[in-house]
């Protein structure tokens, strides 16, 4: 065979095997979906204190574990005491003008009763002395002046009355349950206590604490974030171009491959696919539409993020933000055999980079 022939050969040969292995990718692309695109992701929890002030001391180290209700630092509750105190004098303040309110109203009672019966015997006085005056029993002068005290006595029992009627209003209910004053004060003592008791930091959940930045003597805001908490449970999200999901479902199998385990591969399902994706989310802004122009006559396919359930998460120290390969498996037995000959394909590479 001469050089030549040998040459033409293998040109055939590339070229054949060219095809097998652009015809094996196209196929796969559609049965045997595969994405370097996966990443192990876990909820991270921004630890923020309630109530501002300096923090005292740290009760966790960095990338410590850590479980529901341990302490992770401690603001100085100094100040927060103060005002538990000064809220239980509150407190007790409105319960004694309470106390002072119902002397009064019962003093307030007598004068009312008092006034009343004032009030009934200047009546009665002048209804006599009117009796008299119709029989010229006695001056029209005295007459008078006994008619304008009892107007005067039906007036200080009228004022009495109110009296008594805004000493009730101010003191409310008898029931402390039910006074608006106690009720407001027990409020204002129960806001002090519950500060009081923020500021010792807890973990709301189980976690690892991570990139502790945090030192004692810092002064810390309410509301600002000085903990990173990553939760113990992992999620695998995996992104997958449109088409290559149109034969997959939730639960479908799939393998996964990752970078810190070379040459091992794990079994898991899909256990479920987001709704959408940001390019599909449009905010009211008040602006006109502004349709994506490109000049490329194939345009770059879109990609769906799915969520991977892992069958066994023996390892559960797998930090997040690691890479990993995902590998969706087709129900009949050929095309899993193939999907299984790729993915450990993959894992073995991963030995090299």
């Amino acid at each position: 065979m001469t050089p030549d022939q040998k040459f033409a050969r293998w040109i055939k040969i590339s070229c054949f095997a060219f095809v097998i292995i652009f015809a094996y990718f196209v196929v796969a692309d559609m049965f045997l979906p595969l994405t370097p695109q996966a990443l192990v992701t876990r909820v991270v929890t921004k630890v923020a204190p309630r109530v501002s002030g300096q923090i005292m001391s740290i009760e966790v180290k960095n990338n410590q574990v850590v479980h529901t209700g341990d302490v992770l630092f401690q603001i100085d509750p100094e100040p927060y005491k103060l005002a538990v105190e000064q809220a239980k004098i509150a407190l007790d303040k409105v319960k004694q003008n309470n106390a002072q309110l119902d002397a009064d109203i019962a003093a307030s009672r007598a004068s009312v009763k008092a006034s009343r019966i004032v009030t009934e015997q200047k009546e009665r006085e002048a209804n006599r002395l009117k009796k008299l005056l119709q029989r010229s029993g006695t001056s029209q002068q005295q007459y008078d002046d006994s008619q304008s005290s009892a107007i005067a006595a039906k007036a200080n029992w009228d004022a009495a009355k109110a009296r008594l009627q805004g000493l009730v209003v101010s003191r409310g209910s008898i029931d402390d349950e039910t006074n608006v004053n106690v009720r407001a004060a027990r409020n204002q003592l129960n806001q002090a206590e519950l500060n009081l008791e923020y500021t010792t930091v807890v973990a709301e959940h189980d976690g690892i604490v991570t990139n502790l930045q945090l030192e004692a003597g810092t002064f810390a805001s309410a509301a600002g974030p000085l903990v990173a908490l990553v939760d113990d449970s992992m999620d695998i999200i995996a992104d997958f171009r449109e088409k290559s999901l149109r034969h997959f479902t939730d639960e479908s199998h799939v393998y996964v491959a990752f970078d810190r385990y070379p040459g091992k591969v794990f079994s898991g399902t899909i256990s479920s696919v987001d709704a959408g994706v940001s390019a599909g989310q449009f905010d009211a802004d008040g602006r006109l539409a502004a349709p994506t122009s490109s000049n490329r006559w194939v345009r770059d396919a879109q990609r769906m993020r799915l969520h991977v359930q892992l069958k066994d998460e023996t390892d559960s120290k797998l930090p997040a933000g690691a890479q990993a390969t995902v590998q969706l498996v087709p129900e009949n037995g050929i095309g899993a055999l193939f999907a299984m000959l790729q993915i450990y394909f993959i894992s073995i590479l991963h030995y090299i980079y």
